[in-house]
């Protein structure tokens, strides 16, 4: 008789068992009937696409086991379950990446031309793209592989520009001059979202503004003088006794070869913050933008696009920002312009993806409406045709949509959806149109009365990822094409049921999702949010390589299996709390 293991080993069991589950199609919908008029409902997960060049996390690792769970239980009571798998192509992240790479080889992308970069981006994704969805696969991820989707795949990027000219079609797309969020490493715009603010040890620093023609000046403080070259303006509250005698007066711009601009007063002010007295730099700061366009003030632009400065910063022009503050506030200060300096907690503003100072300046870029698209998803929400687990994110979602700002959704990359949009003619961008494709674009130019033969010139610029990542649910499964088509992927399937995903990207994903899919389909694309928290060391702290906290799921699963490390992390959960994963639980 043969004795039985003495150890269950899961290396020698998970893979094999895997394999033939998915060679033998069980994780598609179905796998245990054919469709037919009348049967159950089909339960849809889509999974939330990973960047197609990551690496396996264990923010990966709770969603597979959560989501897993809801399959297969599903599965077990008979329903058709689409569980939908796929990748996205992370513009920022992937870009940062190969860019990298050519630093390396002593080169950049402007160089290399973007036919040749893009060239490189796609061998960088078939190098590394597939690496993730096996990794997924190792947790025991039974998605229906057969139907896997890539955001840069020909139909999806089809259903982007649908999405895009449909989008601008109801009035909803614009171009427009407005305050961004600049990444000068990055060279892009990137969303409100996408910046993270960090409390970080600064200065303030105190000036003169001299007022014109007078030995009387303002004290001015600020964080950043080396924006002192764009301000237009000095500003005081109208009751402040100190100032009231010098509004409408000039004062004398630092360093600024004579320049000159206006005291003037608003309410805006706080008279007991600081000195009382507000350098206004509209090219440079939100709240300076706004009142500059309250009170019709030049708007100057003092940076390039990496950073450095530009003509109007005078003899600061070619120094990077940093180095022009340090040289600025040394020439202020043999002029006698210095008061003081202190030291100053901040909060700075740092991109998500790249980690630098984010830069706020005025930029054209392409916006998406989102007032109108925004309160249809928090009806939809009020109206309970989507439920959030759990309920307490219900007033979390009413507050960013009911404060919620129009979508920049351009982004100065190369690699993602090229917008669909030409301008006409040799140059300029005030002539534009909106189409499919070129050949529709040359139509509508001809119909608007320009020759055949008029030149158009593509926007060089990619939509945001999650723009594309926003039409997921449908997208996937086959729309525009299949719209109205009985029993066909998108009729089954669309909308789905429930989207399982961390609370982190409540607004940057699910939202947009919930906003795009009712604006283009007219439907919920889901009718259930499920909400997980984040997985953090066993002290509660966040999992960071530098503290030496984080725990690898893929050695965890090749020490102790795929089962042990779902089911530490999956037992005594609460939704919408985060996780602390002690190594213990999963060894035990």
């Amino acid at each position: 008789i043969e004795k039985g293991l003495d150890k269950y080993e899961p290396q020698a069991f998970e893979s094999e068992i895997y394999k033939w589950w998915e060679s033998s199609g069980c994780f598609e919908p179905d796998a245990k009937q054919k469709p037919y008029p009348g049967q159950q409902q089909p339960y849809v997960l889509p999974m939330p696409p990973p960047n197609v060049t990551g690496r396996l996390h264990m923010g990966h690792a709770i969603f597979v086991a959560l989501q897993d769970i809801l399959a297969r239980f599903h599965r077990m009571r008979g329903r058709p379950v689409l569980w939908l798998p796929g990748t996205d192509h992370a513009g920022i992240a992937t870009q940062l990446q190969v860019e990298k790479a050519l630093i390396a080889e002593g080169t950049t992308r402007e160089e290399v031309g973007r036919e040749e970069f893009l060239r490189r981006v796609w061998e960088y994704k078939e190098e590394q793209g597939g690496h993730i969805t096996r990794q997924l696969r190792s947790l025991g991820a039974s998605a229906d592989w057969s139907r896997e989707r890539f955001t840069m795949d020909d139909d999806l990027s089809k259903s982007v520009v649908e999405a895009f000219v449909r989008l601008h079609e109801k009035g909803l797309v614009y171009r427009g001059e407005y305050m961004v969020n600049w990444a000068p490493m990055l060279k892009t715009a990137v969303s409100d979202l996408e910046v993270e603010y960090t409390d970080e040890e600064g200065k303030m620093f105190y000036f003169k503004y001299m007022v014109e023609g007078s030995e009387d000046f303002l004290p001015v403080a600020t964080t950043r003088p080396e924006t002192i070259s764009g301000d237009t303006a000095v500003c005081v509250h109208p009751e402040d006794e100190r100032y009231k005698h010098l509004v409408g007066k000039e004062a004398v711009v630092p360093m600024g070869g004579g320049r000159t601009i206006p005291i003037i007063a608003d309410e805006y002010v706080d008279m007991e913050f600081g000195t009382g007295a507000l350098k206004i730099t509209p090219g440079h700061d939100p709240n300076d933008y706004a009142i500059g366009k309250k009170f019709d003030l030049p708007i100057i632009n003092i940076m390039n696009k990496d950073g450095s400065m530009n003509a109007n910063a005078g003899d600061y022009n070619g120094l990077d920002r940093f180095d022009a503050r340090a040289q600025l506030w040394k020439d202020m200060d043999e002029a006698g312009l210095v008061i003081k300096t202190e030291p100053h907690t901040q909060r700075v503003p740092r991109s998500q993806r790249g980690g630098e100072v984010i830069e706020p300046l005025v930029s054209s870029q392409w916006f998406v409406k989102t007032e109108g698209m925004g309160a249809k998803a928090l009806k939809a929400v009020q109206d309970g045709d989507i439920q959030i687990v759990p309920q307490r994110f219900d007033k979390i979602w009413e507050n960013w949509l009911t404060d919620i700002h129009d979508w920049c959704v351009s982004r100065q990359l190369w690699w993602g959806h090229r917008i669909p949009v030409w301008y006409v003619g040799e140059s300029g961008e005030a002539d534009y149109i909106v189409a499919r494709n070129e050949e529709e674009a040359r139509q509508k130019a001809v119909e608007e009365g320009h020759p055949e033969d008029v030149i158009l010139r593509q926007e060089e610029d990619v939509l945001d990822t999650w723009f594309s990542s926003g039409l997921w649910p449908f997208a996937t499964v086959g729309w525009p094409d299949n719209e109205g088509v009985e029993f066909s992927d998108l009729d089954r399937f669309y909308p789905g049921t429930c989207l399982e995903t961390g609370y982190d990207i409540l607004f940057f994903w699910v939202a947009r999702m919930v906003m795009m899919g009712l604006e283009l389909t007219d439907k919920s694309p889901f009718s259930v949010i499920y909400l997980h928290g984040l997985v953090r060391a066993a002290d509660g702290t966040k999992m960071s390589k530098t503290k030496g906290n984080v725990i690898d799921p893929l050695e965890t699963v090749a020490e102790y299996g795929a089962d042990s490390l779902r089911y530490s992390l999956v037992t005594g959960v609460t939704p919408g709390q985060d996780i602390p994963l002690n190594m213990e639980k999963i060894e035990a």
